[in-house]
Order: C-alpha cells, then structure tokens, then sequence
C-alpha cells in the first residue's frame, strides 16, 4: 500500500509537490534546481509507479505551475510525464496542465517541447501576471 498523499512544501531549490490521491489534486509548482535532482524527484516517480499499480482514478489531472527549472530538472520531469503516458496507457484519462506567465516565454516553450514529445493532452494555460 503507498501512501495516499505526498506533500512537499516547496524550498528555494526545490518545488512544491502535492500528489493527493484522496483529493484527487496532483501539481508541481515553483522553483526547481535542487543539488541532487534525481535524489528529490525518485520519490515522486516511486508514488506515480505505486499509483499506477493501485488502480488510478479514472481521470488524472497533473498541473505543472513552474516558474524556473534546471536541466537535471527537466529531465526528470519529463520523467514524471512518461510515468503519467503509462498510466494513459492502462485505459485511464490524463491530462497535463501546463500554467505560464504571458511574459514568460521560456515557460511557454518548456511547455511546447514537452506538449511535442507525448500523446496524452496536454493544454497550455496562460495566465496573467
């Protein structure tokens, strides 16, 4: 059995996480260039396989809120989306949720180039300042 909810709140170099599975919340937000990028995020890809295996809703939503992240942090996040493709793949509905400033292109373009690399849907949300 793993754990219904893994909150952590986020740090200067670290984002804030929240997968509840009893509130059916799953989001990643802030700022993310931690000292030890896989350190941090294997927890996270541990939950999404435990997740996985547990029977998932029948709809996951993930929101991404990031404001900054590394490239170590990049991949693992890409890590986290192919974990949500094999969901997808199992019969259950994913969505990704994409949030980025309007001023802030590199957000945008993250977005874009993950949006381009998977085949669950993934919508790009823009949001005010």
């Amino acid at each position: 059995m793993f754990p219904d909810t893994i909150e952590i709140p986020g740090e200067q170099d670290t984002p804030n996480v929240l997968f509840d599975n009893i509130n059916k919340k799953y989001e990643i937000s802030g700022r993310s260039f931690p000292a030890d990028a896989d350190g941090f995020y294997q927890p996270l890809l541990q939950w999404l396989d435990d997740y996985k295996k547990s029977k998932p809703e029948t709809e996951t939503v993930f929101e991404v809120r990031m404001e900054y992240f590394n490239t170590a942090s990049a991949k693992m996040i890409l890590d986290i989306f192919f974990k949500l493709e094999d969901i997808a793949e199992t019969g259950n509905e994913v969505k990704i949720q994409w949030y980025f400033l309007e001023e802030d292109e590199d957000m945008l373009e993250a977005g874009e180039d993950y949006q381009s690399l998977l085949k669950i849907p993934f919508k790009m949300i823009e949001m005010e300042e």
